[in-house]
């Protein structure tokens, strides 16, 4: 899909992070910019960037998490900027640091509802619309390499969990509107220099209000030094245009898939007959 000045999108998480540096982006390229984000005043600085860079966009302080928030988000996005054409469900939450089985109830439905239900509010609210304006359209999932494989080290259960079913959802999403104008891309970023660790501080209070969340802040020192958010703004508007599903941005992570690929596969030599784990410990 060409993206053409005078569009408009929805980018959800866009207070800060890969959300803003996609709305920033996409702004400069002359889209009008829906800017959601639970923290408003974070969403208010956002257009502030893009208006001083001569850009066009509103501030929308939506959780996610909540349908009807999503859907009145939209609502304002086609009062202000008429149809979207381009969604991008961002906001996400870390949760790292913990076990699976030391996870608390509270902490997985904050974590499905921002991570998962973020994306199938966006889906279920903007696709219809999208369809029926007859496109071209372009919903872009921000999922994580956390995705399409778990880090041992970190302790992403949780969190790989509910990228793990971004990832299925959008390449199910893509099949269905594959006879249609609307695209799909999952974006599978590693580590980017943003305040993710510090994704406590968003909760809402009917999960428990804002908190800290020591598990979380090692990822600070990990990832300061990791990508521009404006960086992968850009990969993300290159993959709009050239429809592309898979957007991966670190390319040290292609080895930690082939090594995930390479235990799939051991599982098939076994099935036939080899219980070696030859292929496994060749990766």
């Amino acid at each position: 899909m060409d993206i053409q000045a005078g569009m408009a999108a929805y980018v959800s998480g866009a207070g800060s992070g890969i959300g803003r540096g996609i709305a920033r982006v996409l702004a400069s390229r002359g889209v009008r910019v829906g800017v959601a984000d639970i923290r408003g005043e974070a969403a208010e600085e956002t257009v502030a960037l893009i208006a001083a860079d001569g850009g066009q966009a509103v501030a929308l302080e939506v959780d996610v998490s909540e349908k009807a928030s999503v859907e009145a988000a939209a609502d304002a996005i086609e009062g202000a900027f008429g149809p979207v054409s381009i969604v991008c469900n961002n906001a996400g939450v870390a949760m790292h640091g913990v076990p699976v089985h030391e996870f608390s109830s509270a902490e997985w439905d904050w974590v499905i509802g921002v991570n998962l239900y973020g994306v199938i509010h966006g889906i279920q609210t903007f696709v219809p619309r999208l369809i029926a304006a007859g496109g071209p359209g372009h919903v872009v999932n921000t999922a994580s390499i956390g995705g399409f494989q778990v880090n041992a080290a970190f302790l992403t259960g949780p969190y790989s969990t509910t990228k793990y079913a971004v990832v299925a959802l959008s390449e199910a999403l893509s099949n269905e509107l594959a006879e249609t104008s609307i695209g799909v891309s999952i974006l599978a970023p590693a580590a980017v220099n943003t305040s993710i660790h510090l994704s406590e501080r968003s909760r809402p209070d009917r999960l428990g209000g804002a908190y800290v969340r020591p598990e979380n802040h090692f990822m600070g020192e990990l990832i300061r030094d990791g990508a521009d958010p404006l960086e992968i703004g850009r990969q993300v508007a290159e993959a709009i245009e050239d429809d592309a599903l898979y957007v991966f941005t670190h390319p040290e992570t292609e080895a930690w898939l082939e090594a995930r690929c390479g235990r799939i596969l051991a599982g098939y030599d076994r099935l036939k007959g080899d219980r070696s784990g030859a292929r496994q410990a060749a990766e």
